[in-house]
C-alpha cells in the first residue's frame, strides 16, 4: 500500500515554508499550465504534476512540488 501524500493548501503550505509566500505560490499556480496569447501560447511552469484540484480548491503534494523545484523550476 502506497502511502499518502501530504496535500496542503496555499496558505498551509506558505505557513510550513516561508520562502513561499502565498503570492508568489499563487503566481506559479497561474503559470503552470500552458496558456493562450493572441495568437501565441505561453508554455506553463511544469508546476501542474504537483497541483491537485477539487473543484475551486487547490492543494499542492509537498513531495512533488519540492521534485519539481529540485528539477529546475522554470
Amino acid at each position: 500500500m502506497s502511502a499518502i501524500p501530504t496535500l496542503l493548501t496555499v496558505n498551509q503550505f506558505s505557513e510550513s515554508h516561508p520562502a513561499f509566500t502565498c503570492n508568489a505560490l499563487r503566481a506559479m499556480i497561474f503559470a503552470s499550465k500552458a496558456r493562450k496569447h493572441g495568437r501565441s501560447v505561453i508554455p506553463g511552469n511544469g508546476m501542474d504534476i504537483a497541483l491537485v484540484r477539487i473543484g475551486r480548491k487547490i492543494l499542492i503534494n509537498e513531495a512533488k512540488f519540492f521534485e519539481w523545484v529540485e528539477r529546475g523550476a522554470k
